[in-house]
């Protein structure tokens, strides 16, 4: 069970990429557990939950090294989510991508 957390401005548009990641998942028969969160939720999320990568919406890059400081000690990865891929909804992109990283 791979447990991805998106940051983002916890918008329409990452519920629907949430939702395309999981599909892409269920598709590839791998075990996710994938859901979003706002910036203000990161650090309970971070703090009491086993995350394996943190995605980070393209609108909310600028906190990737304010995460990424936070999360050192846990050995887990921060990537910003590609602006085209996320433009497209390309949950399976995303998701291919996260997977290489952990």
């Amino acid at each position: 069970m791979k447990t991805i957390m998106l940051v983002c401005a916890a918008g329409v548009s990452t519920g629907m990429l949430v939702s395309n990641m999981q599909k892409a998942a269920k598709e590839k028969d791998i075990e996710t557990d994938i859901f979003a969160v706002s910036p203000n939720e990161a650090d309970g999320y971070l703090s009491t939950k086993e995350i394996d990568i943190v995605l980070l919406g393209p609108q909310v890059k600028f906190l990737k090294d304010q995460l990424k400081e936070k999360i050192s000690s846990k050995n887990i990865p921060i990537e910003i989510i590609d602006m085209r891929d996320f433009e497209h909804m390309d949950g399976a992109a995303i998701l291919d991508r996260a997977l290489k990283l952990v």
